[in-house]
């Protein structure tokens, strides 16, 4: 089990990258996560839903997703509330202090789908969330400490170099945590260290001899692992330099984003610049695009984006004959009325969209998840992606379809003039062909390269770099 000492240490690559190592040593790998909270998320073929990260390290370990490797998810609604999917299903909200009492009957899920993953793996990589230190919320906990001491998994400890402390968070782990969860910690990694590595043998020797865990590895940073789809929004970067003449896309971020990955593959083209426009900025007046993203929240976040003054800079953007896409719940925000007769974002309510496509949307009960294929009607091209959402929408716009699905559904509207388009489809950036003619339609370029090759190409490339830094041979020997 590979816990941190805090949130994004770097717990999710690391185990994407030994899924990837371990696998290509011939090894049936399964990644697994008890417990992840996140609004970025990924559908398994058997229409349920979890983190997007275990689905990248499913990949990793070239094996398709399951509900079974992340059996509860926490998809966050509000500051104190939360969305419980459990092995791939909605079954509450609830707020968080409420959740803490929902735990101890969550465990039997956990368990069962970590003996289902067991019984078709030789090994199965487990990945703690947040800190391991959170000593407050010990109790009944099934993500950390709770699940290592309930399964006998031994636990490696993750600190980041990068964010400094490092040896007093590795060190305070230890102080902290009852005797008998710091018995479960097998070893340590320090992760994205930069510099000469020499500079650090001291501080590593200071960690071992202070805690008294083992060194299992001082692992370098790695500037490819970037091309890997964040786990967490935060990782992003806010606004990406490019060469002079690279097409602007400009993202809104509201609270709730969800999905986010749907940027990865624009963010990887060097003839593209993604900027994430934060609270108090303005849409930067050279985007060609503005990109609305998915949301948990679709009616609070609309209002977030009114109340941030993007609405105005959007219909600028529009009159000045840019091009605006919603996906999802941005598809949702772009019509004249979004309601929720049945309560499931918050009190029952109609409120005015943005008014930019002549669709209405209703929020229904029943959430669609899918995988889907089908074909862009402007240009015939291939769409591969997903649906997760709550949600119809109808209306005149919805005569002109943006996607015919493979099934013979129309999904999304385009506006009469062609500048605004939405869709529920989540993924379709990720076709090179699809790509491209949007580059194309932008005034720039793709430059030729396949995003999903180059995600294959960074899994290799972070196993190659964990095997030459980290005991391997020796975390597989600790292995129960």
């Amino acid at each position: 089990m590979i816990q941190g000492t805090g949130s994004d240490v770097g717990k999710s690559l690391i185990v994407a990258g030994l899924a990837r190592l371990f696998t290509r040593r011939g090894l049936r790998v399964r990644p697994f996560k008890p417990q992840n909270m996140s609004n970025n998320a990924a559908v398994t073929a058997d229409g349920g839903e979890i983190g997007r990260a275990q689905a990248l390290q499913a990949r990793a370990a070239r094996v398709a997703p399951s509900v079974h490797m992340n059996p509860v998810l926490l998809k966050p609604q509000s500051e104190i509330g939360a969305q419980v999917v459990v092995q791939g299903r909605m079954v509450a909200t609830v707020k968080a202090r409420d959740y803490q009492g929902w735990k101890p009957r969550l465990m039997p899920a956990v368990l069962d789908s970590f003996a289902r993953l067991k019984r078709e793996a030789d090994l199965v990589l487990v990945e703690g969330a947040g800190s391991a230190s959170e000593v407050n919320l010990r109790e009944n906990d099934i993500a950390n400490m709770g699940f290592s001491r309930a399964t006998g998994t031994p636990v490696i400890l993750v600190g980041d170099i990068d964010r400094g402390g490092v040896i007093a968070s590795l060190v305070g782990t230890k102080a902290v945590i009852d005797p008998a969860d710091a018995e479960m910690i097998a070893g340590f990694l320090v992760n994205r260290f930069r510099g000469d590595p020499s500079l650090f043998a001291q501080g590593m020797r200071t960690i071992a001899e202070k805690t008294g865990w083992p060194a299992l590895g001082l692992v370098p940073h790695l500037p490819e692992a970037a091309r890997l789809p964040a786990e967490d929004v935060l990782g992003l970067a806010g606004s990406e330099a490019r060469a002079e003449g690279a097409v602007t896309v400009a993202v809104p971020v509201m609270p709730r984003i969800s999905n986010f990955d749907d940027l990865d593959p624009l963010r990887a083209e060097p003839g593209v610049r993604v900027v994430l426009v934060q609270p108090g900025q303005t849409i930067p007046p050279e985007a060609a695009l503005v990109l609305l993203p998915g949301s948990k929240t679709t009616i609070d976040d609309l209002a977030f984006l009114q109340a941030e003054g993007w609405n105005v800079d959007i219909r600028a953007h529009r009159r000045r004959g840019g091009h605006v896409l919603g996906l999802c719940g941005g598809y949702q925000m772009l019509g004249r009325t979004l309601s929720d007769p049945h309560g499931i974002e918050g009190p029952p309510r109609t409120v005015p969209g943005l008014g930019l496509l002549d669709v209405e949307t209703v929020l229904t009960r029943e959430k669609r998840l899918a995988t889907v294929t089908g074909t862009s009607l402007a240009d015939g091209l291939p769409v591969t992606g997903y649906e997760m959402h709550v949600g119809d929408t109808t209306g005149p716009d919805t005569a002109r379809p943006f996607l015919r699905l493979a099934d013979g559904r129309p999904d999304g509207a385009v506006s009469a003039d062609g500048l605004v388009r939405g869709t529920y489809v989540h993924g379709f950036f990720a076709d090179d062909a699809q790509r491209a003619a949007w580059l194309v339609r932008l005034g720039g370029r793709a430059d030729g390269a396949s995003y999903e090759a180059g995600v294959e190409e960074a899994l290799d490339r972070l196993a190659g770099h964990l095997e030459a830094h980290v005991d391997c041979d020796r975390l597989l020997a600790l292995a129960r």
